[in-house]
């Protein structure tokens, strides 16, 4: 397998190491993007999705990307297909999950919906099995307790888009154990990512800070303070993010940002109540560029 992200160092040297095999659990814009990067990272990777077809649609959207990446001389062409041989599409949990060393699940952002998936991987993966969840605010104690994997149970917190973005939000739950959180990190420089390591709390870090940021640029939107282009610009030019926090909420979801500020609502106070330019917005099916629609217009993945 073609080694694709070289180590953040100097003087790169070739990691010589069995890369653990993966599993992920749900094919969506996340699930998509994870995938792409384990296999670009020599990991053997399956990807499976409840909904039929969907898995397959991610792998052609990852063969795409990678296109993409070949066009630009950012790959070789004999890469691309070595990376997208390393990814196989499965229609099965079993199938999924049967010889992983990691489990990453990508689904919705509901308790519930998660809970039953890994309950589910529990009965067919190996013993050893690493259980990351890509949860952007929901418990990993909590989580684990109920699937009756508390010790092994990890959150695996990717960004978006996972192939882009360098970090990697490690959560460690009330009872995960300290060989679960070595195996993450180690999994984390294996996938060419930066970890930070965070206890489970509300939000973990990044969205804790990051909806807040959000929330408050859709309140000065919706009182007329400036537009959404300038409100995006001054965070762009005046501190060097890199988005805009309303380019930023398109490119998540609008619906995943209003999930996520009522979970915080609930578990940590009214500074995170959902702006009601929000609810609209999510009302009216404007949910960002997977709707080509939200802040602003998206036409071929660029924001009008």
């Amino acid at each position: 397998m073609t080694e694709i992200i070289m180590p953040r160092q100097s003087r790169p040297t070739l990691d010589l190491r069995p890369r653990p095999s993966i599993a992920i659990l749900g094919s969506g814009t996340m699930g998509q993007g994870i995938a792409q990067v384990a296999a670009m990272t020599g990991h053997t990777t399956t990807l499976y999705d409840a909904a039929p077809g969907r898995a397959q649609a991610a792998h052609d959207g990852v063969a795409a990307q990678l296109e993409k990446m070949v066009a630009k001389g950012k790959i070789a062409s004999a890469a691309r297909g070595e990376i997208l041989q390393a990814i196989e599409v499965v229609t099965a949990i079993p199938d999924a999950v049967h010889k992983a060393d990691v489990v990453i699940e990508a689904a919705p952002e509901d308790m519930t919906t998660k809970i039953a998936l890994l309950s589910d991987v529990l009965r067919h993966a190996p013993a050893h099995a690493l259980i990351g969840s890509n949860t952007s605010s929901l418990s990993i104690t909590e989580l684990g307790a109920r699937i009756g994997a508390r010790e092994r149970t990890i959150g695996l917190h990717f960004f978006n888009p996972p192939a882009v973005m360098e970090l990697l939000e490690i959560v460690r739950g009330l009872e995960t154990s300290s060989d679960t959180i070595a195996r993450a990190q180690e999994l984390a420089s294996g996938l060419g990512k930066t970890a930070i390591l965070v206890r489970d709390t509300p939000g973990f870090a990044s969205s804790r800070l990051g909806v807040i940021l959000g929330a408050e640029a859709m309140r000065m939107l919706e009182t007329g303070v400036a537009s959404a282009h300038d409100i995006d610009r001054a965070m762009e030019l005046g501190y060097r993010h890199p988005m805009g926090p309303l380019k930023l909420t398109d490119l998540v979801g609008l619906d995943v940002r209003l999930s996520i500020l009522e979970h915080l609502q609930r578990e940590i106070g009214e500074q995170f109540r959902p702006p009601g330019i929000l609810r609209m917005m999510v009302r009216a099916g404007k949910l960002g560029k997977k709707a080509g629609e939200g802040f602003y217009v998206w036409k071929d993945g660029v924001a009008q």
